[in-house]
């Protein structure tokens, strides 16, 4: 089957059956935002696309390419790995759109310097990017959504047998669509905060030409971070639809792009 023979007979043809359909499950989990976490075990992540790949394997009759270590097999072993990491990267987008969102508003507010570690990506973020992460994460996970990614994951193998001609044009042209649509959301997120720290810029600016004596510096500054932490207690229920609406999104992505 591969061009290698260990001596175990249908088991080791079951053996590379499995790895081999684990590849698109595990390049999906690697991709996805929560599954793919820093603080993820490898051990765990391993487990999941093993147990998911059992499975897979009982439901669907999948066959694996005649010699996988050839140049023919590692071009279909690339193919998997692209679905699983292209499924992947839509949820980073639509997870991507509320820190964005977040970038604008703490630089409106003067709170760009405050970032901590992301437990999602590993890297440093606004400290306001956390708290719309935790929320997105929090409803994605309430409404289901990681269940219904993996059933899609699943349902990819049926709509696109391993060795299929998915990478074309037009699924490119749609991971670029939805990477426009993560921006277009995180304007929507940002836009009613961002609207009330403008109003108060330039309330500040007329009464800073109206009083030179005062300090701008120092009256702005408490002034706007005020007004942002207003913004954002009475924009949580707006902020909270947008977030469902966003989860929503990025499952109806996901599945247009595993759609025939």
């Amino acid at each position: 089957m591969i061009g290698i023979d260990f001596g175990f007979g249908p088991v080791e043809g079951e053996l590379w059956r499995l790895v081999f359909v684990m590849t698109r499950i595990s390049a999906a989990l690697v991709a996805a935002p929560f599954f793919g976490a820093a603080g993820v075990p490898m051990q765990l992540r391993v487990g999941i696309g093993a147990a998911m790949a059992v499975l897979v394997c009982a439901w669907i009759p999948i066959a694996v390419p005649p010699a996988l270590l050839s140049l023919p097999g590692l071009l279909t072993l690339a193919g998997e790995a692209v679905i699983g990491l292209s499924l992947g990267f839509v949820l980073q987008l639509s997870f991507a759109a509320p820190i964005i969102a977040a970038e604008q508003i703490g630089a409106a507010m003067g709170m760009s310097i405050a970032t901590s570690a992301d437990p999602v990506s590993g890297a440093h973020s606004p400290a306001l990017g956390q708290y719309f992460t935790v929320m997105l994460t929090v409803i994605f996970l309430g409404l289901g959504g990681h269940l219904a990614w993996l059933r899609l994951v699943i349902e990819s193998y049926t709509v696109f047998p391993p060795g299929g001609n998915w990478l074309a044009p037009d699924r490119l042209t749609m991971l670029t669509g939805f990477a426009s649509e993560m921006f277009v959301a995180a304007v929507a997120i940002a836009l009613p905060v961002t609207l009330v720290l403008l109003l108060m810029q330039m309330l500040t600016g007329v009464i800073g030409r109206s009083a030179p004596a005062l300090n701008l510096v120092a009256l702005g500054l408490p002034a706007g971070v005020l007004a942002g932490l207003a913004a954002l207690i009475a924009a949580a229920p707006l902020l909270a639809d947008q977030l469902g609406d966003l989860s929503t999104q990025a499952l109806t992505q996901a599945s247009a792009l595993v759609a025939r």
